[in-house]
């Protein structure tokens, strides 16, 4: 089965940008769905962002929308998350995802994913 390796996570003050990878090892089913999760330590995991891989079609948390864009490079096997105006509360590890889709979109709720990379940390100053 395919791996996710996700990177690019780091430091970065408040306002500040990051832009994560996940780098899958093979390529995923146009059928699947793709997304990033997040959870800081003592919190429960949030849906940031999912994409449905056959048409592109991207959703995202209220508390993030308008601030990261989630983007996909088909030919490299590469889910993006692009970070912009970030806040300290968007401090946590972030996880990129894989799972078969079984509606005509792709949500953002965890036990819906099957894959899951290792995760990479996300750190904003204020």
């Amino acid at each position: 089965q395919v791996q996710l390796v996700e990177s690019g996570g780091g430091s970065v003050q408040a306002g500040g940008s990051l832009r994560l990878s996940c780098a899958a090892s093979g390529p995923i089913d146009s059928r699947d769905c793709m997304a990033w999760f997040r959870q800081a330590p003592g919190k429960e995991r949030e849906g940031v962002a999912s994409l449905a891989i056959w048409n592109g079609a991207a959703s995202y948390g209220d508390s993030v929308r308008g601030r990261f864009t989630v983007s996909q490079d088909n030919a490299k096997n590469i889910l993006y998350l692009q970070m912009n105006s970030l806040k300290p509360v968007d401090t946590a590890m972030y996880y990129c995802a894989t799972g078969p889709s079984r509606f005509p979109w792709c949500n953002r709720n965890g036990t819906f994913y099957n894959i899951w990379g290792q995760g990479t940390q996300v750190t904003v100053s204020s």
